[in-house]
């Protein structure tokens, strides 16, 4: 793929980089090197894999209803919190907070969504298998949402009859169900939750997962988007010149990103993630419940209903081999997370978990000295990399941000 004369002309990266550039001669790239950064680019991206377990996944009407969903205040306990809340479009998707904050505070950071349809484990731990089972989580959660299934069903039969009939058939009548209800509630709501007969557990569950299904299909919508450094590997690939693009720090930080930095070890591909869980040894936060990472996940989405094969997936049995074959956790997925997507991640701060890291550099420091974990066993040994290296790989990570000003909505 060429990079048009209209993205080029936007590439002005800076008088201070273009000056650096200026004192640095270009060096050539090794063949193992070419295929690396190649792998990188934007264009190795291959199409949206299917979601066998959502039937409206690729849907416009469900997208458009998911839309609507995603940025309703009215899922919330307080009226004032939507998918959005923490998901702001104009922040990629994240909210520059260390942890999340809905109705309460979370005890870990938002992850943004571009690209992670691609993803077969959703959540920072990995303990969802779909992107509409991720999206059922924070309804219920007491701090995120804080609402539960029947208050979620009633508000759909109220504000959303039509479009979700459109889409999922006409609504199961819900007139003997509380205004709330719900298997993770508390109270009177589990008490009238119990209450219920499994049919109309059953009404509620479907039409609760539907709910999934539909802020699903909008967040396939959100993709990555371009950067300085994929009109790099545009040119690259095309045997072009590439000078002007990146600036030599830039290009020397890549030249490290996939060498003696390691970094393709776990971000690798076009999204820079391999989607995967890794412990890497960063600290705990005083103050917050244990938090054991993938270890505690993967016995949490196997028992999952709104897993690939649960009852309100669409998929076949066949069609759900990474849940069908996911093995128990052992010791090296204590504490072991999984690496968000790099693109974009300079504009993005504080990183980790849990908000642990407020600046690029740190990170570049914890990675580079690799501290022991402080449970299980980290994945890191030193890189012993000098300042100045430290320095060309931070510049090479601003190269990830997207050159598209607009806001994704």
């Amino acid at each position: 793929m060429r990079t048009s004369t209209a993205i080029l002309s936007a590439l002005a990266i800076g008088s201070a980089a273009a000056a650096y550039w200026t004192l640095t001669k270009p060096q050539t790239w090794t063949e193992e090197e070419t295929r690396l950064v190649l792998s990188l680019g934007l264009a190795s991206l291959p199409p949206l894999p299917a979601d066998p377990s959502n039937a409206v996944a690729d849907g416009p009407d469900a997208a458009s209803l998911g839309k609507a969903l995603f940025f309703d205040t009215r899922l919330s306990a307080n009226g004032t919190v939507s998918c959005g809340t923490c998901h702001l479009p104009e922040r990629q998707f994240q909210d520059d907070l260390p942890r999340a904050k809905g109705v309460g505070e979370t005890a870990r950071r938002t992850m943004p969504i571009a690209g992670t349809a691609y993803s077969p484990w959703l959540f920072w731990d990995g303990r969802k298998d779909s992107q509409w089972a991720q999206a059922l989580g924070p309804l219920e959660s007491a701090v995120e949402h804080g609402t539960d299934r029947a208050y979620i069903a009633h508000l759909i039969g109220v504000h959303y009859a039509d479009q979700y009939a459109a889409l999922f058939g006409p609504l199961p009548t819900l007139d003997a169900v509380p205004d709330h209800a719900g298997p993770n509630g508390f109270g009177t709501v589990l008490d009238d939750w119990l209450a219920l007969d499994d049919i109309q557990k059953d009404a509620i569950n479907r039409v609760f997962a539907n709910v999934g299904k539909a802020i699903a299909a909008y967040e396939r919508t959100i993709t990555p988007q371009p950067s300085r450094f994929d009109a790099y590997v545009d040119r690259l690939a095309a045997g072009e010149d590439t000078s002007g693009i990146l600036s030599g720090q830039e290009e020397d930080g890549l030249r490290l990103f996939v060498g003696k930095g390691e970094c393709t070890k776990c971000h690798n591909g076009p999204l820079m993630t391999d989607n995967f869980f890794h412990n890497t040894g960063v600290a705990a936060v005083p103050g917050l419940p244990d938090d054991v990472g993938r270890s505690l996940a993967v016995d949490q989405v196997l028992a999952d209903p709104f897993n690939c094969l649960g009852p309100y997936s669409d998929a076949e049995p066949g069609d759900c081999a990474e849940l069908k074959f996911l093995g128990k956790a052992g010791h090296e997925m204590i504490r072991a997370y999984k690496p968000p997507s790099l693109r974009g991640v300079a504009s993005r701060p504080p990183y980790m978990h849990a908000g642990q890291i407020a600046t690029l550099g740190e990170v570049l420091f914890h990675y580079n000295t690799a501290p022991a974990a402080p449970d299980g066993h980290s994945e890191l040994a030193p890189l012993n990399l000098n300042s100045a290296e430290l320095a060309a790989l931070e510049a090479f990570l601003g190269a990830l941000d997207p050159i598209a000003k607009e806001v994704q909505r």
